[in-house]
């Protein structure tokens, strides 16, 4: 009988520099956004706010990430049949809105990234930018 598990989880170093890449990608692109690092447990480890950013964007940028580390897919990937169910069904926990990814290092999930203050696409730009930018692992993923 296995008595316990071990669970990769990403380090508050790299959860900030996550952040970091987020508001710098942001900046480039105009946009005053919010970017939340949670890890599998969906435990928030990092979080970052532009001076301006959009007061719901907080909200939304843990939705997006929550949902990317517990489905282990970008937000924006939950099928439009079961959106509308799964946002309810978790009480707004979950978010099918596009610019949240998992975060994954050699195919290992560390972690899920949302970010929002921008438009959707815009939103899953800066994150992909971010992951790409800390070498993450980014194969199959799409703005």
């Amino acid at each position: 009988m296995t008595t316990h598990l071990s669970t990769p989880v990403i380090t508050y170093e790299t959860a900030a520099r996550a952040v970091a890449c987020v508001m710098d990608a942001a900046a480039t692109a105009g946009v005053r956004a919010v970017a939340t690092v949670v890890d599998p447990s969906i435990t928030i480890v990092a979080l970052g706010k532009a001076d301006g950013a959009p007061p719901h964007s907080l909200e939304t940028s843990r939705r997006k990430a929550i949902t990317a580390a517990s489905t282990r897919k970008p937000s924006g990937a939950m099928p439009p049949a079961l959106a509308v169910a799964m946002e309810h069904g978790t009480g707004g926990l979950l978010s099918s809105i596009h610019g949240g990814f998992p975060i994954v290092f050699d195919g290992v999930l560390v972690g899920g990234l949302g970010v929002a203050g921008g438009t959707p696409p815009q939103d899953a730009e800066i994150a992909l930018a971010a992951l790409t930018a800390l070498g993450a692992d980014t194969e199959g993923f799409q703005a």
